[in-house]
């Protein structure tokens, strides 16, 4: 695989030192819009990953990788080299590992001044809690985020790590290093970019802090608008065990519901009566249990009482909407989301897997500029590896 020819980013060159969870995913999203994306990796296997085999390693596809020892001089070299050519770099350690690598912002800055040095942490480079470990549902702890998510009466629930690692991690990152690109391309100068989850999970719920001191949002979960303590905007369990979403908050959507419901607006409360909600809640929710799943869904079919039905992972792969949008494409077998978002000129592409270890890295170096002599000799001293 040579660099990429696609997409809104090409041209542009990342170097991504490897990682898990949301550095790599942030990493993905450039790599899918066309980047030059480089994993530098460790010469010899390691836990970053889940050892998966690369065509289900979805996170790294599109990009290239390097092996490289970085306590060679020779693999450290070679990486300043790159770092000298990168427009960005991504970095996902703990606060002052990079520093120890020989590679921390102010030595990767003096080599390019223009370069955008992105940091991924949990907690931020600073901070009492920067040098602890922590994941996903540690960092929505503190945010506020996990507390207002679960039922009524019940614990907070465990949700997937799509709101720290995902959402206030690699997508702030990514945003925030494409700003810095943006920056440095008028400026001549780059700059070092915090990308810490619990900054972008609290920017995240930055409604609901407001909600919360308007009065509006109240602390117990499952009694407010969007947690489900309103009727018109929750699940219901359907007669065959299934499950239904209604969204239906503005007031011509939701005497469209009713009205699919079967209920007349004459005989009930007013739809924002919150005295009424609870009552409320467990009619819609007697009435849903009357039908399976795929009969409402064909009750509500053109509708706007904004309804879906709650689908599973292999339904949602194979969905009608997910045919019509192309919402998922192939790459080796392996069926997985189609890069987002979508351009008209210049579209992304699934272009190939995550490399694999093993891959001959002579073709990732000559296009960063190295000459033939010079990869032969990295690799004869092992300064590059490639990996069984």
């Amino acid at each position: 695989m040579t660099g990429p020819q696609f997409g809104p980013l090409a041209g542009v060159k990342v170097v991504e030192m490897a990682g898990i969870g949301p550095a790599p995913f942030a990493a993905m999203l450039l790599a899918d819009m066309g980047a030059d994306v480089v994993r530098i990796d460790r010469p010899v296997a390691s836990d970053l990953g889940l050892g998966l085999e690369p065509r289900f390693d979805t996170y790294n596809r599109n990009k290239r990788l390097l092996s490289v020892d970085l306590k060679s001089p020779d693999g450290l070299g070679a990486v300043k080299r790159m770092v000298g050519q990168a427009d960005i770099l991504i970095e996902g350690f703990r606060p002052g590992v990079m520093e120890r690598l020989g590679l921390g912002p102010e030595v990767c800055l003096a080599l390019n001044p223009r370069l955008v040095f992105g940091r991924m942490t949990g907690w931020g480079q600073d901070g009492a809690l920067a040098h602890t470990a922590g994941h996903d549902l540690n960092y929505i702890a503190l945010s506020g985020a996990l507390h207002a998510i679960g039922p009524g009466g019940g614990p907070p629930v465990v949700p997937l790590n799509l709101i720290g690692d995902l959402g206030g991690g690699a997508l702030y990152l990514a945003m925030g290093v494409l700003a810095g690109l943006t920056d440095a391309r008028t400026s001549g100068q780059g700059q070092v970019i915090d990308a810490a989850i619990v900054d972008g999970v609290t920017s995240m719920m930055s409604m609901f802090y407001a909600l919360r001191q308007m009065k509006a949002w109240t602390p117990q979960r499952g009694s407010n608008l969007l947690d489900g303590g309103a009727p018109f905007y929750a699940l219901y369990e359907t007669m065959d065990g299934g499950h239904v979403s209604v969204a239906a908050v503005e007031g011509k959507f939701y005497r469209e519901l009713l009205e699919r419901l079967g209920l007349a607006t004459a005989d009930l409360p007013k739809q924002n009566d919150r005295k009424s909600w609870p009552a409320m809640r467990e009619r819609f929710a007697a009435i849903f249990r009357t039908r399976s799943r795929d009969d409402w869904t064909k009750v509500f079919e053109g509708s706007d009482a904004c309804f879906a039905p709650v689908l599973d992972i292999d339904e949602a792969m194979t969905d009608a909407m997910a045919g019509e949008r192309a919402m998922f494409g192939t790459l080796d077998d392996v069926v997985q989301p189609a890069p987002a978002p979508r351009f008209s000129r210049t579209p992304g592409a699934l272009k190939a897997s995550a490399p694999n270890p093993a891959d001959d890295p002579t073709a990732v170096l000559a296009d960063w500029g190295f000459d033939a002599d010079e990869i032969e000799r990295l690799k004869a001293i092992r300064a590059i590896v490639t990996r069984a």
